[in-house]
């Protein structure tokens, strides 16, 4: 056996015997199925370790921004700094690297946004937003303000806190009763809604939205916290109008209205943060992976100077820390992060691609298995459907379809995509924001290939 092949056998049989995988199935490790196991990346494409290439389509898990090739820059950003001052917490305390980190954040958020509280990673950031607005509350004498309002089907994170926000009941459910009380409104889903038209959809919502807002008591809301772009149920956008009306209602109703843009912020859409371009500045904005383009671990919520005011009453105490957020480390990479940014103009390729890869995923929909097309930037999603008209697959369909056939079959053409059915069944991709056209177009030329395999066994050989 060669030695590449020796070497990924071992490996294999290592993850199986001691790695606790998150959002792992085990027991097909036990059954002898083989675990992803990617040992190098070189641009967009990652190698696993029996030598077999695969082309990004995810950015890993929305994170890897700038693929897999900068790492000797990086490397240089992080021995720089470990050559100076290898860690130093944030406890009352600072280190340059974090404070010229928040100096920059601050120069690139919405007007009025000039305060960064640094953390390891987005539940941590989702997490540290709820105890901030719960902070500010009280300072302002509303300590009541205890409830939260999110969307349904969105995803904030997993620690309990950021789980209670999460409108993914099956993630939820093992734990008990949520941390936080919350209530969850409809997302901007258009697929099959029956409104109208664009206006009417966006009035829905709001209405919808408003009226869980008085039902909760405008005076007990906190916060509420949306995604500019969900991720999950699939890259659903905003209607015209919908953010600026969330944000009117914040004003009306006293509460605090929070941006998360763990993934679609730092290019994901085309903008460092992306709901600027859907016409709202929120009060804090929740941020990670891009932040870094997951060359470290690294998160922050960006708060406006509103929200930050109380903290600089005399004989105020944040109360609120983690030993490695802002790690000098990290920081000075996400300072790199955003010199290649400036410099490789990472955010123009983005804009000047997005037309072009609408139109590649537009031409999947004459695939019967394709019910709806959507999403922005680098960030698509593609509804899959059992027939021409829409319907929905039957669960145990479902299951074979997303579980089974789709991540198996794409894995074996060389593409890395996500297969979900956390909404109804989806495929997403989210290219690295330095993919090319023609790297584009041979992710999508591999997911055609999965979903008219998928069209053809689901729909027309049964």
């Amino acid at each position: 056996m060669p030695e590449q092949s020796t070497n990924a056998a071992r490996l294999q049989a290592s993850a199986r015997d001691h790695l606790l995988l998150h959002f792992g199935q085990h027991a097909s490790l036990r059954n002898g199925q083989h675990v992803f196991l990617p040992e190098r990346g070189e641009g967009v494409y990652l190698y696993d370790a029996a030598g077999k290439r695969y082309i990004d389509g995810l950015s890993a898990l929305f994170c890897a921004q700038l693929g897999y090739s900068y790492g000797p820059e990086f490397a240089k950003a992080a021995e720089r700094q470990l050559s100076r001052l290898p860690f130093s917490t944030l406890w009352n305390t600072a280190h340059p690297a974090a404070i010229e980190l928040a100096e920059r954040l601050a120069a690139l958020a919405p007007d009025g946004i000039n305060r960064v509280f640094f953390t390891s990673g987005g539940s941590e950031s989702v997490e540290s937003a709820w105890k901030l607005a719960r902070m500010y509350h009280v300072a302002q004498g509303q300590p009541q303000r205890t409830k939260a309002i999110a969307r349904r089907t969105a995803y904030h994170g997993q620690t309990m806190g950021a789980l209670a926000l999460t409108g993914i009941p099956a993630l939820k459910e093992p734990f008990g009763a949520p941390a936080l009380d919350v209530t969850h409104v409809p997302n901007t889903n258009r697929y099959r809604t029956t409104d109208a038209d664009e206006e009417a959809f966006t009035s829905r919502l709001l209405a919808e939205t408003e009226a869980a807002v008085l039902e909760a008591g405008p005076e007990r809301v906190s916060l509420l916290i949306a995604e500019p772009v969900q991720n999950a149920g699939g890259c659903f956008t905003p209607p015209a109008g919908y953010w600026a009306g969330l944000r009117a209602m914040a004003d009306r109703y006293g509460f605090l209205l929070v941006a998360d843009e763990v993934i679609t912020g730092f290019g994901r859409i085309g903008d460092y943060f992306s709901v600027s371009r859907y016409g709202a500045v929120p009060d804090m904005i929740t941020t990670a992976k891009g932040l870094t383009s997951s060359y470290a671990a690294l998160g922050a919520v960006l708060v406006s100077d509103k929200v930050a005011e109380p903290f600089y009453g005399d004989g105020v105490t944040l109360l609120h820390g983690l030993t490695f957020a802002g790690h000098p480390v990290a920081a000075a990479i996400a300072l790199t992060n955003l010199d290649v940014f400036e410099r490789d103009g990472v955010l123009d390729n983005v804009r000047a691609l997005t037309g072009h890869l609408r139109a590649r995923l537009a031409e999947l929909t004459e695939l019967d298995i394709v019910g709806d097309v959507r999403g922005d930037g680098f960030f698509w999603a593609l509804e899959l459907v059992d027939g021409p008209d829409g319907e929905r697959f039957a669960a145990d369909r479902k299951n074979e379809l997303i579980k089974r056939f789709l991540p198996t079959r794409m894995r074996d053409l060389g593409l890395l995509a996500r297969a979900d059915d956390r909404g109804d069944p989806v495929v997403q991709i989210a290219p690295p924001l330095i993919s090319t056209r023609e790297e584009l177009d041979e992710i999508v030329d591999l997911l055609a290939q999965a979903l008219a395999d998928a069209d053809r066994r689901f729909l027309h050989d049964r």
